[in-house]
């Protein structure tokens, strides 16, 4: 009986641990089926048919119907768009932005509809039991009003929103959503919904009755016409990557549905209901990253990195809290040339508290080249690589995680929206992207590839260099119980590779 009940506990046992690696229950983020993708920075160049556009697609990997919400955000956070792709079982949809925004059409020349009759190995259209029957057949305009064309134009350009009609804002305007440029410019959201929604991610709502949790999408973009920030357009060059795949965790049920999560915080937290913070289930992003550069030489090399960071505005936010958006610092950033040599560009921090520095949007692409972002390249190479802690040293719009057992009630100068401690809160969230630029001959190139996080989403917020040495979250060197180093101690092992959450 000994024996019999020592294999039910095994057998049990590797039942529940094969389900939880199934599941992906991890901070780690992969390229894999996700409940939402973030395209993490968008350029359109709406004066120039041809000229500098992104494409994205979205592919639906299941057997089985989806609805894929597509929200277009200023630079600065703002929801300026959203739109509904209804995707049949194993369905792909490629949206080019130039024919949304410089031509209010989506998807031409049919859209996309649930009246479209499913592949041989697709499931029907009324198949999926957590998509809402009652508002099928699903379908999005294939032509966008010109009031809202103009909206959308002159938000992702001008900073300027003028709404009409019965668009999100209720025809009042909104300034300050956005920096002005020449192009339009900002980020995509997508999420798996139950059905076609107008409703945005920054109402509560969207979380207690549209968003769903199945891990079923994934999604790639590609950056045409794309040159390096501050120069003029040049030759025609072009970049792609996968999207930001963030899986649900754990996965599945229906809209609304309410299920414990180990995640300490998720990647819609500052939007969800204040009693339900964690509803949306979706992992968190991290703040810390390592990204190669190259820079001038006889080849023009240049780097560009494209930066996306949470902002500060949340559910219920005026139309004035975005403009702190645009004045959100970074923690640090550490350039370091091929010969090791840093040059650091931070804060000024006292304990933790940052006083100073220079800011960053929610979405932006930079050139490495920029001193009064990145941190002087001096002497004569051309490459080496950056140190990013782009946390915006936090909010009291989030929930806040005291990793470090500093205050977290300190009023801090930059952060009109709460503390600006670096060591406490929880750190923002990020990603980085790298695309270089260079001539080999007469050719152009490009290439456009994820930089490194050096932590994820349940990694403790980072402390400045001043502070402590630069290191993966789990710090240098790592010893595990037990084990030691080669010299016989423990003395150098500071550090631990367990996150706080999973």
């Amino acid at each position: 009986m000994r024996r019999l009940a020592l294999a039910a506990a095994l057998l049990i046992a590797a039942t529940v641990s094969a389900g939880t690696r199934d599941n992906d229950d991890t901070c780690d983020i992969k390229v894999g089926p996700a409940a939402t993708l973030l395209l993490p920075y968008f350029e359109v160049d709406l004066d120039h048919p041809g000229g500098q556009t992104t494409v994205f697609t979205v592919t639906n990997i299941s057997r089985y119907p989806q609805i894929a919400h597509v929200t277009l955000w200023s630079d600065l956070a703002y929801p300026v768009l959203d739109f509904n792709l209804f995707l049949a079982g194993y369905d792909t949809q490629a949206i080019n932005l130039f024919d949304v925004i410089a031509g209010g059409v989506i998807a031409p020349p049919a859209g996309t509809s649930s009246a479209t009759a499913p592949g041989s190995l697709s499931a029907p259209n009324t198949a999926n039991s957590y998509l809402d029957p009652s508002t099928l057949p699903c379908s999005s305009p294939v032509n966008l009003p010109a009031v809202v064309r103009n909206a959308v134009k002159s938000g992702l350009t001008l900073g300027v929103f003028k709404p009409g009609g019965d668009f999100h804002g209720g025809g009042i305007a909104c300034a300050e959503i956005g920096r002005a440029h020449q192009n339009a410019a900002g980020y995509v959201t997508i999420d798996v919904v139950s059905h076609c929604t107008s409703r945005l991610p920054t109402d509560p709502l969207y979380y207690t009755t549209d968003l769903l949790f199945d891990n079923v999408l994934i999604g790639d973009y590609q950056q045409l016409g794309a040159h390096a920030a501050g120069t003029p357009a040049g030759a025609y060059t072009a970049g792609g990557n996968p999207m930001v795949h963030i899986r649900a965790v754990p996965e599945g049920g229906s809209a609304g549905s309410l299920v414990a999560t180990d995640l300490p915080y998720t990647f819609y937290d500052r939007y969800t209901p204040a009693d339900h913070r964690a509803v949306d289930r979706r992992q968190p992003l991290p703040a810390t990253f390592a990204a190669r550069y190259i820079q001038g030489g006889k080849s023009g090399f240049a780097t560009n990195l494209s930066i996306w960071r949470e902002g500060y505005a949340g559910s219920g936010a005026s139309c004035k809290d975005y403009a702190a958006n645009d004045r959100m610092a970074y923690g640090e950033i550490v350039r370091f040339d091929e010969h090791e040599n840093p040059f650091v560009q931070s804060c000024f921090g006292f304990f933790g508290y940052c006083y100073s520095s220079p800011v960053l949007p929610p979405t932006s692409s930079t050139n490495t080249s920029q001193y009064d972002l990145y941190p002087p390249l001096i002497g004569t190479d051309i490459a080496g690589w950056l140190y990013l802690n782009i946390s915006n040293c936090g909010s009291k719009n989030y929930s806040v995680t005291n990793d470090a057992g500093f205050p977290t009630n300190m009023p801090g100068a930059l952060s009109p929206a709460g503390s600006t401690n670096i060591a406490g809160p929880r750190p923002s969230q990020g990603w980085v992207t790298v695309t270089m630029f260079g001539k080999v001959g007469s050719q152009n190139l490009s290439a456009e590839f994820d930089a490194a996080s050096l932590g994820n989403g349940c990694s403790p917020a980072p402390f400045l260099s001043g502070m402590r040495p630069l290191a993966p979250a789990g710090g240098v060197f790592v010893c595990p119980p037990g084990p030691t180093l080669t010299n016989g101690t423990t003395a150098l092992c500071t550090g631990t590779n367990v996150n706080p959450k999973p």
